[in-house]
This record gives C-alpha cells, structure tokens and sequence, in this order.
C-alpha cells in the first residue's frame, strides 16, 4: 500500500511543525470520547513492521491521520511506521499502519508504541497540526 502525496506533505509538515510553537496543543476541550488505541501485538516481515488498533475522533476541520512510531530497546532512536486517514465521526474504527524500518533496527520481542491522531488544519498558508489524542503502549513484536 502506498501512501499519496497528500498524507507524505501532511506527515512532513507535522513532522517540521512539532518541536515548535506553531504545533497547536492537545485540545483542552478533548472529549474523553476521543481515542487511540495500540494492540498488544505487532507484526514484523523482513524490513516490514505492521501496528494495529482502533481509534475514535470528533470535531475535525481539517485531514486527520492515526500516525505512530516504535521504539525497542535501550536506543532512543524511535521508528516512525505509516500513517492512516482517519474518520472523525464519533464512532470507534480500526487503524493499521504498515512502514519499512531499517536492516536490523527492529527484532521480534517486547517494544514500545507511540499511536497518535492528528488533525492537519488549514492556518493561512500553512497547514497546522492538532493532537486529538495520543496512547503509548508496550507491545510484543512478533515475526510474521
């Protein structure tokens, strides 16, 4: 699967936008009806990781994504692995994201998952990020 050029320029600007001022916080009024979930499981095939799990979003204006990274071990160098369009209706969905990490970088055992849903919203010319809700969770990575 092959993510569109749309969802690479969005995940690059969240990416440049979220160690800075213009990345918006998680939003104060979040109902606790919004969100995301990690599976306790992960799948690796070669290079290839898969992560799973469910989400529930509201109020969005702009292209929300489930996007997530994982990291294993005593390395603090975290893998970012794909990215999904999400729905934000109110109602609970599955996500699954499937990325290519590098030769070794990743093994089958015990990990730590970062899942997030991000609202890229239109701010004049540039597009801003909003965390709607983010779940670290420890996983099992097992090889597929």
């Amino acid at each position: 699967m092959f993510a569109s050029p749309v969802l690479g320029v969005a995940t690059g600007a969240a990416l440049l936008l979220l160690g800075s001022a213009a990345a918006a916080p998680p939003k104060a009024s979040a109902a606790p009806s919004e969100t995301v979930t990690v599976d306790s499981v992960g799948r690796i095939a070669g290079n290839s990781v898969t992560l799973s799990g469910t989400y529930r979003c509201t109020d969005a204006t702009g292209s929300v994504y489930i996007s997530s990274a994982v990291h294993q071990g005593p390395s603090a160098e975290s893998h970012s692995i794909g990215g999904t369009q999400a729905v934000c209706d109110g109602r609970e969905h599955r996500w699954e994201n499937t990325g290519n990490v590098p030769d070794g970088a990743l093994k089958a055992g015990e990990a730590r998952v970062e899942a997030t849903i991000l609202e890229m919203s239109p701010s004049g010319v540039l597009l801003v990020p909003t965390f709607h809700a983010v779940q670290h969770q420890d996983v099992t990575l097992i090889q597929d």
